[in-house]
């Protein structure tokens, strides 16, 4: 018998494996708890023809975050998966045919911001050294350190309006930019991590950096492939896994976590917990008859859930040289079809659209001869209750593939070999996420850092959070980062790895 504390990490998304990996390196015995047939929570992978698909995340950046999971015992990221630089970063393309490809070169961008705005030029620059500030403030120190109290928000208050955080991302953006074009270049960044950029803090401009500072990177074999050499680590470190085991119950006793029961009926004794499971599911499905928590279950209800996704896994016989691995193609409005998405909970009849093309960098992902895409559309999450998904998917996929097959893939739908759609009721059916919310919380100011979900709970001793609805927020490198951060304060709240007697259920 090992007389090792006993630590449970409920979802196998990327923040919990990165959970799962601090603990079991650092000597707790960790069980990880999925309650689908493979990991990878959001980053889970469909297979179909020939075709490799990655459902989630596709942009992988900060590699750092990675790599310091490996060499905490030792090893190194590179054995387990490669990364493949990415160029460009992405091609953003507009209806009326202005094309800008954002990549590493400096040289490059600034060329294309004087063809498209001379005056933009200087003011680039402004922009970019404002990122740069940012990101130092807002990531190298924050993004790992949790936030428990009020005088840890207070404590970091000047520099955050020095920064001008109270602004939102496109409002900061265009203090620096004119062109209509290029303002919306700077400023879409936000959505990658489920934040409306006329709403959202510019604190979150620090991406624009922290993409110049590292570049943009994917996995060969997929996210997917990150995902197995993440769990490859975790196993060679003595960590198990359970599939096809949704957590239905946690238990509490006097105010400790006592461990959990699984919906096929097993029990496992725990000394803490770990969710990397939405939030709102969390305490209210999870923790639902903890008297103890009610306070942050009204708390959740009443706060603001990120924007829903639609998305379509396609491959094609047929191959689309103007497409790179990454494109952004805005449609006619912007800020109005955010209005759509974010306030008014309606589904537009236009679109602006992400086109993930990763047999641009790594073929072997389709069968020779062909490519294999997804293409995401930001919608309403479920809260509005606007739009029945049944009825209106099959709709909406069609309206999406004729766009593209008019626009910018000629001759899609009679080369398409494969094809199949996620709503917003696939993300609350198959990921237990509140509302179909693609990204949890909605980063906006008031619901970040201290405001946010905290990594600890502060009324039942042994819960924590790790993932989107925790801080530092979505992404990837948030999502890892808020493994750090939660991790850092178990090793407070347990410094022995001896195990507990006193377990009751």
């Amino acid at each position: 018998m090992s007389n090792k504390l006993k630590a449970g990490v409920i979802g196998s998304g990327l923040g919990g494996l990165a959970a799962a990996i601090r603990l079991q390196s650092s000597g707790y015995q960790t069980t990880v708890f999925e309650k689908r047939d493979k990991p990878g929570g959001r980053a889970y992978v469909y297979k179909d023809n020939g075709f490799t698909f990655d459902a989630g995340p596709t942009v992988i950046t900060a590699p750092h975050c990675l790599e310091e999971l490996f060499e905490l015992s030792g090893r190194k990221l590179s054995d387990y998966v490669e990364l493949i630089p990415v160029e460009p970063f992405y091609r953003l393309m507009w209806e009326d045919g202005y094309v800008f490809d954002y990549g590493s070169s400096l040289d490059e961008t600034m060329e294309q911001i004087k063809e498209k705005s001379p005056r933009d030029v200087v003011g680039y620059k402004k922009f970019l050294d404002y990122s740069e500030k940012v990101f130092n403030e807002g990531y190298t120190k924050l993004v790992h350190v949790p936030f428990l109290n009020w005088w840890s928000m207070i404590r970091v208050s000047p520099q955050l309006a020095k920064l001008s955080a109270h602004r939102s991302v496109y409002t900061q953006v265009s203090k620096f930019i004119e062109d209509p074009h290029l303002r919306q270049a700077f400023s879409f960044h936000s959505l990658l991590v489920g934040g409306n950029p006329f709403q959202t803090s510019s604190i979150y401009t620090l991406i624009h950096f922290l993409e110049r500072k590292w570049g943009v990177t994917f996995p060969k074999g997929g996210t997917g492939a990150l995902v197995q050499g993440m769990l490859k680590l975790y196993h060679e470190l003595g960590g198990k896994i359970e599939l096809n085991s949704e957590v239905d119950k946690i238990f509490e006793h006097n105010g400790m976590v006592n461990g959990l029961i699984t919906r096929d009926g097993r029990k496992f004794e725990l000394d803490f917990i770990v969710s990397n499971a939405d939030v709102m599911h969390t305490y209210s499905n999870l923790l639902g008859n903890v008297a103890k928590v009610e306070g942050q279950r009204k708390r959740l209800k009443k706060m603001k859930y990120s924007m829903s996704l639609f998305l379509i896994y396609f491959g094609t016989k047929k191959k689309y040289p103007n497409i790179a691995h990454h494109t952004v193609l805005f449609g006619p409005r912007y800020r109005e079809l955010l209005q759509d998405i974010f306030d008014h909970g309606t589904l537009a009849d236009d679109f602006s659209l992400y086109l993930h093309a990763p047999t641009k960098s790594d073929p072997d992902l389709a069968p020779e001869g062909c490519e294999g895409f997804y293409v995401l559309a930001p919608v309403p999450h479920l809260g509005g209750g606007k739009v029945n998904w049944e009825v209106e998917g099959p709709k909406y996929a069609d309206r999406i593939l004729t766009y593209l097959d008019e626009r910018y893939l000629p001759d899609l739908k009679e080369n398409l070999i494969t094809q199949r759609i996620f709503t917003p009721v696939d993300f609350e059916r198959e990921l237990n996420a509140h509302l179909g919310s693609a990204f949890s919380l909605e980063p906006v100011l008031t619901q970040s850092a201290f405001f946010r979900t905290q990594n600890r709970d502060k009324d039942i001793k042994g819960m924590y959070f790790v993932g989107a609805g925790t801080h530092p927020g979505a992404g990837v490198p948030g999502v890892v980062n808020s493994a750090k951060a939660t991790v850092s304060l178990i090793h407070e709240d347990y410094p022995s790895v001896e195990q507990r007697t006193d377990y009751t259920f």
